[in-house]
């Protein structure tokens, strides 16, 4: 079984549904609290042991380049004006030189086509996909768990998460076969089924460990929905021929390309702090208790 050493991490999109605040902001740097959703990401995959990140960036996300290299006036600012803890806590942040690459997306062809966009950075060997939309909240990242899968059956792995029997038709559903490790082999995958034609409700919910023939078949790999190249589509092809697991994630992710998910990771992430979670936890409650008083008195 190779070692899983890279990790992809597309940051191309538009961010539309943050308009107008991403007209100038890549979506991955809108923050929740005080890191941007990019670092979530970056943290959850050193922390499953991964050594190397391939960004698939676009056009307008120099600021994401920017954020994971050295600032040098605001180190030695932040040096002489004896904000220590601020300096420590960026230095720990920044990846080690040559442990990130940047390499371009010219055009917005779907996941499919930006995990594609990265094969000759991660050659031939089994990589870690991260979507940075879907941020990880528990005592581990989900990234991890499912390296805690994949340690034991090797194959491909997808980390799941459970939906409400009549939300399957929202997501990517896997179905569930034997179980293995903490996880279990799946029988199928189906994207966004019909009511009541889902093979159980187990939704893929933005991480992945993929063996490097996935290239081939996303070279190949013809439009799907939204006139785009889906990953599924092509995980779909690679499941004809490869094993593919999945790995429930004991935590739960927040889907921060959603206005809702945003908000929510926010408030989560804050409650979660030792220097904040007292404070906001006031905040909200009366937030609250305003918001419901004013709704009685109208």
């Amino acid at each position: 079984m190779n070692k899983v050493r890279k990790a992809v991490i597309p940051v191309a999109g538009l961010g539309t549904r943050f308009l107008p605040a991403t007209k100038s902001i890549p979506k991955e740097m809108l923050p929740v609290v005080d890191r941007p959703v990019v670092q979530y990401a970056v943290d959850e995959a050193f922390e499953a042991g991964i050594e190397h990140i391939v960004f698939v960036t676009g056009r307008n996300k120099q600021a994401i380049e920017d954020y994971f290299d050295v600032a040098p006036e605001l180190m030695e600012t932040l040096r002489g004006g004896g904000k220590a803890e601020q300096h420590g806590t960026l230095e720990r942040l920044l990846p080690g030189a040559g442990q990130t690459t940047f390499t371009r997306q010219q055009a917005p062809l779907g996941l499919g086509h930006a995990v594609w966009c990265a094969r000759d950075v991660i050659g031939n060997e089994p990589f870690a996909l991260i979507l940075p939309d879907m941020v990880s909240y528990g005592a581990r990242g989900c990234l991890a768990e499912a390296m805690d899968v994949y340690n034991v059956s090797g194959g491909n792995v997808i980390a799941v998460e459970e939906c409400d029997l009549t939300e399957t038709h929202k997501y990517g559903i896997v179905g569930r076969g034997a179980e293995i490790g903490t996880g279990f082999e799946v029988t199928g995958m189906v994207e966004k089924p019909a009511a009541g034609k889902a093979p159980s409700n187990f939704y893929i919910n933005g991480r992945y460990v993929l063996q490097p023939e996935i290239f081939a078949l996303l070279e190949t790999q013809e439009r799907g929905a939204g006139g785009e190249i889906q990953l599924t589509d092509a995980m779909v092809r690679l499941s004809a021929s490869q094993k593919f697991y999945a790995k429930p994630f004991s935590g739960r992710m927040f889907d921060c390309g959603s206005k809702e998910g945003f908000i929510e990771a926010n408030v989560a992430f804050a409650l979660a702090r030792r220097d904040l979670g007292d404070t906001v936890h006031d905040l909200v409650g009366n937030l609250l208790r305003d918001h419901e008083t004013r709704s009685v008195a109208a």
